[in-house]
């Protein structure tokens, strides 16, 4: 896999259609909606416990964000990997699946 030499980030990229991608940033826009209120209930010192049901929220969408770009991982890019003879995209899939369950 080659990496960016400024980030060192993954230069791979994934087609995606306009419906997926629109799923997936709604899903993070209302992460990133629920993060922005969190914030508030810190800034106005809301008691502990009801910033910890809105962080356990966020933890609960952010997976759910998570199985649905999983899903969709599974179901092309390592389909696709598969069917081109690339057995490798298995061992990235294990290794991304090891990572995501620490």
């Amino acid at each position: 896999m080659e990496n960016c030499n400024k980030c060192g980030c993954s230069i791979k990229k994934t087609a995606r259609s306009e419906e997926e991608r629109k799923k997936l940033i709604n899903r993070l826009n209302r992460i990133e909606g629920q993060i922005r209120g969190i914030c508030k209930m810190v800034e106005k010192d809301t008691y502990c416990t009801d910033i910890l049901v809105q962080s356990a929220a966020v933890k609960a969408a952010i997976n759910a964000f998570n199985k649905e770009l999983l899903a969709n991982h599974i179901r092309n890019c390592v389909l696709k990997g598969v069917q081109e003879g690339n057995n490798e995209v298995i061992d990235e899939l294990v290794s991304t699946l090891q990572g995501l369950m620490k």
